[in-house]
């Protein structure tokens, strides 16, 4: 295969903000006098729309309630982040800034609102990078695979020559919906072995590998590419 686009999850694949996602919600719910959920409830569905995360953690609510909840985590996020947004996992900057120079496309697909992902962008300093971006709330929420298809319209690329990196069921299961190749990490919010139901082509544990596997796979599109630091 000649892969050429690599779209990739933002929260657990390149940010590493698992336990700000997982507090802003809590604090959100307390906020509102509901039941305490456990970390682990949370944790699972990052990388959902808020309000679908709203209706996994909290069932039986009305959706005003999920609404009021959304909103509020939202507060919290924002004003939190402004102290100490969440920090890039390890060698992102580096490796994203080797694909673009390598020549590959770019692309994000989150369950973060566009609010929320624009400020990430910002602060960052990796909006240069990207092609093109689809948030949750802009779209249809992952699992469906919308984003992925508004994305290859936009940048008018087949699905065989795309790849979705992630490290949640939910994105690998939306590339697998339109049979588009999928890569997992493995440091994120789910197991290796709920990822390993998806079928990714390759499960990696730093997000620089990814340099390394598409240089030894990627043949057709990758001989004139180095190895990320």
């Amino acid at each position: 295969m000649a892969y050429r686009l690599l779209i990739l999850d933002w929260d657990g694949t390149l940010v590493d903000s698992e336990a700000y996602i997982v507090s802003c919600f809590q604090q959100a719910m307390c906020d509102f006098g509901l039941p305490s959920v456990p970390y682990q409830a949370v944790r699972n569905v990052i990388g959902l729309g808020l309000m679908e995360a709203c209706e996994v953690v909290l069932p039986g609510l009305d959706r005003a309630t999920w609404q009021s909840v959304s909103d509020a985590y939202c507060h919290h996020y924002f004003i939190g982040s402004e102290v100490v947004p969440p920090p890039l996992f390890p060698g992102v900057r580096e490796t994203l800034g080797q694909l673009y120079d390598d020549g590959y496309q770019l692309a994000v697909a989150t369950g973060k609102g566009r609010r929320g992902l624009d400020r990430s962008l910002r602060e960052t300093g990796l909006a240069r990078f990207f092609h093109a971006t689809r948030c949750a709330d802009e779209t249809l929420s992952k699992p469906h695979p919308q984003m992925l298809l508004e994305i290859l319209e936009e940048l008018n690329a087949p699905v065989t020559e795309a790849i979705m990196v992630g490290d949640t069921e939910y994105d690998l299961e939306m590339a697998h919906r339109i049979t588009m190749a999928r890569i997992a990490v493995t440091y994120g919010a789910h197991s290796v072995e709920r990822l390993h139901r998806w079928e990714p082509l390759v499960c990696v544990d730093q997000f620089s590998n990814l340099c390394a596997w598409l240089a030894e796979t990627n043949t057709p599109f990758s001989s004139r590419t180095v190895s990320c630091p």
